[in-house]
């Protein structure tokens, strides 16, 4: 069943492979707010649960970028080289595997948040998922980029969708630092340790933002080249 659906891929298009791939990500990162729903409200059974599915997307992602490596042809005549490619395939790999670790860490030490910092965590995770849905709108402009030769209307389509990527990636860097001074605000009243991960996690969040932007700077490089 698995190896007919991978084939169904590879005989389409390596770029269909690429948006199949990002859907998966970003399938994965979506996870993150029902995730620290269940973590504010302290349900660490379910907060266990999300983690295992985080766990099932990641493992798709990753099966299919090993797929997606190892049949993409060396002498495929492509408007895009074969390395740009594979290149932007571990970056947006990158995001499925940031989810994981952030769940992951906070799954095994069974983390609360104190409430100056809870109450600002939702917003700012769902902001960074909105950056993980809009680098997977650039990657699903492959095709049609590649249709029209990198040119037209459709390099126009897709800088803006890019130039947005990088509005809301502004958004989460200004929401991560109102959420690292309401920590500082209260990170002598806490144990140490505690205060390391906080500022781990808080860091590690942002940090799939800026993988999706990343991912908007290697589609602009695959235009400028």
């Amino acid at each position: 069943m698995a190896s007919n659906y991978f084939s169904k891929i590879f005989s389409r298009s390596p770029f269909t492979a690429m948006q199949e791939h990002m859907v998966i990500v970003e399938q994965c990162v979506r996870q993150l707010t029902p995730f620290f729903k269940a973590v504010l409200n302290e349900d660490h059974t379910k907060a266990k649960d999300i983690y295992k599915e985080i766990g099932k997307l990641e493992n798709r992602a990753d099966t299919l970028k090993k797929k997606l490596r190892l049949h993409l042809p060396k002498g495929l005549f492509m408007p895009v080289a074969r390395r740009d490619l594979l290149e932007l395939l571990l970056v947006q790999d990158k995001a499925a595997n940031q989810a994981k670790d952030i769940s992951g860490i906070i799954v095994g030490r069974k983390m609360t948040f104190p409430k100056g910092v809870a109450r600002l965590l939702p917003d700012y995770v769902k902001r960074c998922e909105e950056a993980c849905k809009q680098a997977k709108k650039v990657i699903n402009e492959l095709d049609e980029l590649v249709e029209t030769g990198f040119a037209g209307k459709e390099i126009a389509i897709v800088a803006s969708i890019i130039n947005e990527l990088d509005g809301i990636e502004k958004d989460t860097d200004r929401m991560q630092m109102k959420i690292r001074a309401a920590l500082l605000k209260i990170e002598k009243d806490l144990p140490p340790v505690d205060v390391i991960f906080y500022y781990k996690i808080i860091e590690g969040i942002g940090e799939v933002a800026d993988i999706a932007q990343r991912i908007g700077s290697r589609v602009e490089l695959l235009l400028a080249k």
